[in-house]
């Protein structure tokens, strides 16, 4: 089992005292009078939802997804793949030990619910059924919505929940992302009786849920290998410089090329010439199980580009680039939204050390921003300059972001993001 997170152990002082915590928890959130002080993610996650007007008498059962929509999303959720996994993992001991295990996609919607029969049957008072809505900003602070929204796992203990029918509960959920790319694809969550918890539980959610990125990880790793079985005489009887990517855009071989890992795709690719913003004009021609990409040779004239970047959603971040040869959108990996809020932020530039700063509070750090920037390039291409880093001169830059600057990438540990949220500065 993995060590703890550091919010372990404030969980577990809150455990250790259940006779107190309620009444302390519930006033620090509405009088601000507690004895004891609420853990500080705690906090930040009720500061949140204060914003939002949560109603504490929140029907669960008010927005349930019918029943078809609930096997489109199962359908369709890359968390069916782990299931097997996460199932082996949790299901059989949350039943021994009178626990319910729940399962949300990105959108925070519960997609299966299994465990103890007795525990199923309080969940159903309480409104914790398939098909709830756990978004932070609909629930209130929450085993699953509070860790999508930090990425990191959480405990919620008992009145820590804002709203009354969860205070009897307490919660210990963990975010699942994809390994390629660390986009947020669930949260598995294990909740029970306050008096059935324990502390090491948040420890063994975050450990399985982690198993079930490794599990992924592998599929991955098997599909790329099927591809390449197929690229190979494909490749071998082209000319010029041609890639095979999987449907995502994951490559699985080059020729006449530089290898990248990922060659982004359009949100919805299609069959004949399109522009692909690491690439330019290419042809895009279906294969089992992905797509070969054939770059043109001939040259893209450069024109007026506009890059919008957009940090105003709670759990979803993206970059869009508009100019002369189409757009095209992609979604941002936590750490990647840091980065690019900070270049937008300093039109200017900044350089390596001045990114470990801001980021890591490190100017030491320079490798590991500069392996992120990397990254970074193989999809902005030419519209991101290095030595200082910074977004093209060429380039019109806006930056989309929450209304309420505290609102600001709320996973965030990032100085100069933390500092940003304290501040009504804006881009």
């Amino acid at each position: 089992m993995a060590n703890p997170p550091m919010d372990t152990t404030r969980a577990a002082a809150a455990l250790a005292r259940p006779t107190r915590l309620p009444g302390e928890v519930r006033g620090a959130m509405y009088a601000h009078q507690a004895r004891s002080a609420p853990r500080p993610l705690i906090e930040e996650s009720w500061e949140r939802v204060s914003r939002t007007g949560i109603d504490p008498d929140h029907d669960f059962r008010a927005g349930l997804l019918p029943r078809g929509e609930v096997e489109l999303r199962r359908e369709t959720s890359p968390l069916r793949h782990v299931l097997p996994v996460l199932r082996e993992g949790l299901v059989s001991v949350a039943d021994a030990s009178h626990h319910i295990v729940l399962i949300a996609d990105d959108d925070g919607r519960a997609l299966w619910r299994e465990g103890s029969a007795p525990v199923l049957r309080r969940a159903d008072e309480s409104g914790i059924e398939v098909g709830s809505d756990w978004r932070e900003d609909v629930a209130g602070t929450n085993g699953v919505g509070t860790p999508a929204v930090v990425r990191r796992p959480v405990q919620v203990v008992a009145c820590e929940h804002q709203v009354r029918a969860l205070s009897v509960w307490t919660c210990a959920g963990a975010p699942i992302t994809d390994p390629r790319d660390g986009r947020l694809i669930g949260v598995v969550d294990v909740s029970g009786p306050l008096e059935t918890m324990h502390p090491a539980t948040l420890a063994w959610v975050d450990s399985v849920a982690k198993l079930a990125e490794a599990r992924l990880r592998e599929m991955h790793q098997t599909s790329l290998e099927r591809l390449r079985a197929v690229a190979a005489p494909v490749l071998a009887r082209l000319g010029g410089r041609a890639a095979v990517v999987d449907r995502d855009g994951w490559t699985a071989a080059v020729s006449g090329m530089p290898y990248v890992n990922r060659i982004p795709l359009p949100k919805s690719p299609a069959p004949g010439r399109r522009w692909l913003p690491s690439i330019g004009l290419c042809s895009l021609e279906p294969l089992t199980g992905g797509w070969l990409v054939r770059p043109d040779e001939e040259p893209v004239p450069r024109g007026a580009t506009r890059i919008v970047l957009d940090l105003a959603q709670p759990r979803r971040w993206s970059v869009t680039v508009s100019g002369c040869a189409g757009s095209w959108s992609h979604e941002l990996s936590p750490r990647h939204a840091e980065l690019l809020y900070l270049l937008a932020l300093h039109r200017t530039g900044r350089s390596a050390a001045g990114l470990a700063e801001d980021v890591f509070g490190d100017r030491a750090r320079t490798v590991t921003v500069r392996a992120e920037m990397s990254r970074v390039r193989r999809y902005l291409g030419g519209f991101l300059e290095h030595r200082p880093y910074r977004f093209s001169e060429d380039a019109e830059v806006e930056a989309l972001l929450p209304d309420d600057p505290r609102d600001l990438l709320p996973y965030s540990t990032a100085p100069a993001v933390t500092a940003a949220r304290t501040s009504v500065r804006a881009v």
